[in-house]
């Protein structure tokens, strides 16, 4: 799907999504990444769902985000209990959801400024 963004600033916004790939300011990714509105943390180091633990996001922390967006691929899955209560207690939210909602979630929160990060499970 192709996303329509103007005057987006410099900032990254994705611009489109589909079958195992996001496209962020018209430049296609096909492995998993972190997104913030500028910066890309590129070849993200996590398989699965499953084997996430709350030292996968260390290298966002310095980023100071407020908000992660997790997107979990083309399924919605929740990851442990464990992780979610150590971002919370980092004091940052984590939201969970599929990796093309994470997209659009996060296009619109950067749009508003806020500090957000989108942890992407392609």
């Amino acid at each position: 799907m192709k996303l329509h963004l103007s005057g987006h600033d410099g900032l990254n916004v994705f611009s489109g999504y589909g079958e195992g790939y996001v496209a962020i300011n018209q430049v296609r990714y096909e492995r998993n990444l972190i997104v913030l509105p500028d910066h890309i943390i590129e070849n993200w180091q996590v398989e699965s769902v499953a084997q996430l633990k709350a030292a996968h996001f260390d290298c966002l922390l310095s980023f100071q985000p407020e908000i992660v967006l997790l997107g979990t691929g083309a399924t919605l899955r929740f990851p442990d209990l464990q992780l979610m209560k150590a971002m919370v207690a980092s004091g940052i939210g984590l939201e969970v959801m599929d990796t093309h909602a994470t997209c659009r979630t996060y296009n619109i929160l950067s749009a508003e400024g806020r500090r957000v990060a989108a942890a992407l499970i392609i």
